[in-house]
């Protein structure tokens, strides 16, 4: 009884201590948002080669997978070497596989679009200023036409004109040394990414050779904090969130290789210019959902307008017809209803996420919302199942009241009659 009653008053303590921490946490984030985002950007700063590394055994312990146990057969079976030292031996391999795997698909992606993207960015230096003259003349002709718009047209010159000078002596000029500092920071930036993208490889191999022992003691926390049921709850959602991410960025890599390739074999059937360079814009914004083809559009039209107004109207009715192909066919096919999200709340979560972390928000934000709407809904539901209420949404249709009755509850939709003496 002393031992119960011991135990109630300590839970009672705990709890009311982790009100009053959890209390002090909210009010330092809401009075100092800027030093809790600073100290959040230094420990990311500190944590990006292991992220870069586990974004990078993400990706590949599928492949790993698949060829380690393949091996593990081939040692033991075939070579009949000792289980223990064929396990080691496959786990390193599939390891060293999955890399040189990855590196080869990056080299091949790189040897395929670099030389062809530097080409186009050669022509058109080459052909803007000739283009530039071209444009010139044809402006210059329809003014000589026109007295009107010849002197708006100059009066719009004498204001750029001026805005220019005086940018240039207000603002250009006296932060050139900031500019100059700007640049030094971005190779600075430059080379410390690639420092984090080194590291990240080789901490990338760690989590893969110990992927089965992390998630083991992943699990044994689990089951140690938390009661069965709840822990078995917990290492479904984890289940899902895996499938989620999993089948929404293997899936939507797929359909932008693919959007990629279909863009740039049209444009070279109908003769359009820079058809690589613009293919891959096409392609890596393809990755953003429902935005990402139209801010693939923007600049590619742009530059295909250096060439030929008709072949940019030409460009932008084959971009609008990829992405009903893409949209309507293709990305349903591939993707399925992998996150089981509206067309609402893809726009939303790709706005808000976007808005919160930029390009990586608006490629993660769509799996990321899923989740947090799934454990939405299931807390939803089990709060309603403990109420005995239903979990259809279709009975919550024009629903006006809920009554309590013997035999259950009656649900009162919009016009109906409700006993008012009945209380809801």
């Amino acid at each position: 009884m002393k031992d119960d009653s011991f135990r109630k008053y300590l839970f009672i303590s705990l709890a009311g201590a982790v009100g009053i921490i959890l209390c002090i946490v909210f009010f330092f984030a809401l009075f100092r948002f800027q030093q809790v985002i600073e100290g959040i950007r230094t420990i990311e700063g500190i944590l990006m080669p292991f992220i870069y590394g586990a974004v990078i055994a993400y990706l590949l312990t599928p492949v790993c997978n698949f060829v380690e146990p393949r091996l593990n057969r081939l040692f033991t079976e075939r070579l009949k070497i000792r289980k223990e030292r064929a396990g080691r031996l496959s786990a390193a391999l599939g390891i060293g596989l999955s890399l040189l795997f990855g590196f080869f698909i990056v080299y091949l992606l790189l040897a395929m679009v670099l030389p062809q993207v530097f080409t186009s960015i050669r022509g058109i230096v080459q052909v803007l200023p000739g283009n530039v003259v071209k444009w010139s003349d044809w402006v210059q002709q329809k003014l000589a036409d026109d007295e009107v718009l010849a002197n708006y047209a100059e009066q719009f010159i004498n204001t750029a004109y001026q805005n220019m000078q005086t940018w240039l002596n207000t603002k250009l000029l006296p932060n050139m040394q900031v500019i100059v500092s700007g640049v030094s920071a971005g190779l600075i930036s430059a080379l410390v990414a690639v420092k984090n993208i080194l590291i990240g490889i080789f901490a990338a191999a760690y989590m893969m050779g110990n992927r089965k022992k992390f998630a083991a003691q992943g699990k044994k926390l689990i089951y140690s904090f938390f009661k069965v049921p709840v822990a078995n709850g917990i290492l479904d959602e984890i289940n899902y969130i895996n499938r989620v991410f999993g089948g929404f960025i293997d899936g939507k890599l797929l359909d932008s290789l693919i959007i990629g390739i279909l863009c740039f074999v049209i444009m070279n059937l109908f003769q359009m210019p820079y058809s690589m360079l613009i293919s891959v814009i096409v392609g890596v914004t393809n990755i953003i959902p429902f935005f990402g083809p139209f801010i693939g559009a923007i600049p590619s039209a742009l530059i295909i307008l250096t060439d030929s107004p008709l072949k940019c109207v030409y460009f932008l009715i084959l971009i609008l017809v990829l992405q009903q192909f893409d949209g309507n066919f293709l990305g349903p096919k591939i993707l399925g209803d992998s996150t089981g999200l509206t067309s609402f709340w893809v726009l939303f979560s790709i706005l808000l996420f976007g808005g919160l972390m930029g390009f990586v928000g608006m490629v993660i934000g769509v799996p990321t919302f899923a989740v947090i709407y799934d454990l939405i809904k299931k807390y939803s539901n089990w709060m309603l199942r403990k109420k005995q209420l239903s979990t259809d949404t279709a009975a919550y249709e024009e629903l006006f009241a809920v009554l309590k009755e013997e035999e259950g509850y009656r649900y009162v939709r919009n016009g109906e009659e409700k006993n008012q003496s009945e209380e809801p």
